[in-house]
C-alpha cells in the first residue's frame, strides 16, 4: 500500500531544545560514500553539506542546483539502521546578475527509496511532506522541522529529498524558474547499531530540464540491491 502524504507542520528553532529533546545529530552514521544528489550543478555539492552541526550557519560549501531548474533529489544512506526524529535545512539565497538562486521551499521525504528519479518523486507519495520557513525567518539558527508520522522514519537505512520548488517561484513567472541553493542539510535522530546491507547505486550527476530520468541512471539502477 503507498502511504499517504503527510505535512509535518511545526518546527523547532535549534536554541530551544537541547539535543536529548530533538536527537543526536546522524552525520556520524551516514555513509557519505553512497551520498548521491541529481540536479546538483557540480559534483559532490549535496555531500558537502551535509555539515557537522557546528558548522550549520556557514555559507560554504553550498548545493546549488542547474540554472533555471529548482529541483534537487538528495539521497543519504545510513551505515546502520536509524530513526529519524527532525530534518534541518539552511539557505542563504545568493541574488547575482548571472546566476541568481534562491532558497527551497518544499521538501518531499521518501525513506528506504534507492530506486527514485525525478518522475517517480513527483508522482510517489512521500512519507512526509515539510513546508520550510523563509530563510529570513530565523537567521542566527537553524529550525529543526520534525518528520511525522514518527512510525514511518524508524529503523530506516535511507532517506531521499526532494526539493521541488523554492521562494523564488512565489513572484516569478513559471517560465521564469531560478537554481535552488542549500547551504545546510542535518538530520536528527537515534541509531541502532544494526548495520545495513550496502547497495549499489548508479547515479547521473546532472539532470535535464523538464525530462531528468535516465535509462539505468536513477540512485537504484534496475532496483538492484547487491
Amino acid at each position: 500500500m503507498v502511504p499517504k502524504p503527510h505535512s509535518c507542520d511545526g518546527h523547532s528553532h535549534d536554541h530551544e531544545h537541547s539535543d536529548n529533546d530533538l536527537g543526536l545529530s546522524l552525520r556520524p552514521q551516514i555513509d557519505f560514500d553512497g551520498v548521491k544528489c541529481l540536479n546538483e550543478e557540480l559534483p559532490n555539492m549535496g555531500r558537502d553539506v551535509l555539515k557537522l552541526h557546528e558548522e550549520r550557519l556557514t555559507s560554504d560549501p553550498f548545493l546549488r542546483s542547474q540554472d533555471d531548474d529548482p529541483e534537487l533529489l538528495l539521497y543519504i544512506p545510513f551505515t546502520e539502521a536509524v530513526t529519524i526524529t527532525h530534518l534541518s535545512v539552511r539557505s542563504e539565497p545568493r541574488v547575482m546578475e548571472d546566476f541568481p538562486s534562491a532558497a527551497p521551499r518544499t521538501v518531499r521525504v521518501f525513506s528506504d527509496r534507492d530506486d527514485i528519479d525525478f518522475d517517480t518523486a513527483r508522482e510517489l507519495a512521500p512519507q512526509c511532506t515539510v513546508d520550510l520557513v523563509p530563510p529570513d525567518h530565523f537567521v542566527e539558527g537553524t529550525v529543526d522541522y520534525p518528520l511525522r508520522p514518527a512510525g514511518r522514519f524508524q529503523n530506516v537505512s535511507s532517506i531521499t529529498l526532494f526539493f521541488e520548488d523554492n521562494f523564488a517561484s512565489l513572484r516569478l513567472d513559471d517560465e521564469d524558474e531560478v537554481a535552488t541553493i542549500v547551504t545546510y542539510v542535518g538530520v536528527k535522530g537515534k541509531g541502532s547499531r544494526q548495520k545495513r546491507m550496502a547497495v549499489d547505486a548508479v547515479y547521473e550527476t546532472r539532470g535535464m530540464k523538464k525530462d531528468h530520468q535516465v535509462p539505468g541512471a536513477e540512485f537504484g539502477a534496475q532496483n538492484e540491491i547487491g
